[in-house]
């Protein structure tokens, strides 16, 4: 991992700026979302695969859990959560956790996709890891992984699976989300999934080196928007006091879920009040880009906020864990609609959303699939006109 690291390292300012096209444009959302027509028009009929899309937007199926990838002789992992994309010469690779404790295969694996989308190999990148729920990409190609348990750790694994995943405990241990790097400033930003849990920054003591820094934690008021201060965590470790409680007027947030950083802002997810947080950290204040409890005119059109991922259009896709099984498009013009739907699977959730790093293909899970079980995980590929 650390030779790896170390080469990555060196081209963080030209893999940033060629992933995504412009990524790295916009602004945070300036009021809360309300809902409007998207901007892809109505969702269709559902398809062969049970997704409700809209015209012009087609579907695969790229893996089932418990059966080998197709192409590959591998086999898929339980319960998909959290995912990214990665470049891989000509072509790409999409990571996904496993959201089981080690006994049942938790960890995290990997498929490999040649230029035109075909499915190359599939591996495992990480094993005996606990209920690793969420991550996030690092700018030097690394894949954090995160356990989702009491005093959890962060692993930082290596998408092409050569090197050895490594714990990474300086950035805390508690019940780890999601984590997003932010080239910008020099943080990972993380979250915690406790109906108390806090919004964590960790400064590497060297940026592309997570080995050493310092956790801090998010300190404001009681309000949902102005400006913001970090204090440090005394103890990143959590024992015998939990990370959560070591520092006095710390932001609580009702179970922080996904999280992904662009263009100068953080924005994620409390599932417990279904709410989507912009963090500005050019100006180091907090907004709301969606609150279900804001929305006028009717119901809201997204529930169970999870994961979380941007588009180059600066569009966020957030998806459901629960509610009517969407995912639902937030525009920077604070406008709310469906993007998709999976029909017939009300036990599951949506997991891992994100984009091929050409932008033209969207990829996520359905944790449980139609079963309602851990085991029944499938795992998609969307292809459309997909705005830049």
């Amino acid at each position: 991992m650390e030779r790896r690291t170390f080469l990555r390292t060196a081209v963080i300012g030209t893999s940033a700026a060629a992933f995504g096209g412009t990524l790295w444009r916009g602004a945070a959302f300036a009021d809360p979302a309300q809902p409007a027509a998207g901007p892809y028009g109505a969702l269709q009929a559902a398809n062969g695969n049970g997704i409700l899309l809209p015209s012009g937007f087609t579907s695969r199926i790229i893996a089932r859990s418990g059966q080998t990838v197709p192409g590959t002789s591998y086999t898929w992992h339980s319960a998909p959560d959290g995912g990214a994309t990665f470049t891989d010469g000509s072509g790409w690779i999409y990571v996904s956790n496993a959201e089981v404790s080690a006994g049942s295969g938790g960890g995290a694996s990997a498929v490999r996709f040649n230029s035109s989308g075909t499915v190359t190999s599939a591996y495992r990148i990480l094993s005996g890891t606990n209920t690793n729920c969420a991550g996030g990409r690092t700018p030097w190609n690394t894949w954090l992984s995160c356990e989702e348990v009491t005093r959890g750790f962060v692993y930082e694994t290596d998408p092409w699976g050569v090197d050895a995943a490594v714990q990474r405990p300086a950035m805390g241990r508690f019940k780890h989300e999601a984590a997003a790097a932010d080239p910008d400033h020099g943080y990972v930003y993380l979250t915690e999934d406790e109906t108390d849990g806090r919004f964590y920054r960790f400064r590497p003591t060297t940026w592309g080196n997570l080995a050493s820094g310092t956790l801090q934690v998010l300190v404001a008021g009681s309000g949902t928007s102005g400006p913001v201060t970090w204090t440090t965590v005394p103890d990143p470790d959590g024992s015998p006091t939990q990370t959560r409680y070591q520092v006095s007027g710390a932001k609580v947030f009702n179970g922080g879920e996904g999280c992904f950083y662009a263009a100068g802002t953080c924005w994620f997810t409390t599932k417990g009040d279904n709410r989507v947080w912009a963090y500005d950290a050019n100006a180091s204040s907090l907004s709301l880009a969606y609150d279900d409890s804001l929305v006028t005119g009717g119901g809201a059109p997204l529930t169970g906020v999870d994961n979380v991922t941007r588009a180059a259009s600066g569009d966020l896709y957030v998806a459901e864990d629960g509610g009517n099984m969407e995912i639902c498009l937030i525009t920077p013009d604070d406008t709310v609609a469906p993007f998709l739907r999976i029909s017939g699977q009300s036990g599951s959730e949506i997991t891992g959303p994100a984009f091929s790093p050409d932008g033209r293909r969207l990829y996520f899970s359905s944790q449980r699939g139609t079963s309602g079980s851990s085991s029944g995980g499938i795992t998609y590929e969307v292809t459309g006109p997909f705005r830049s």
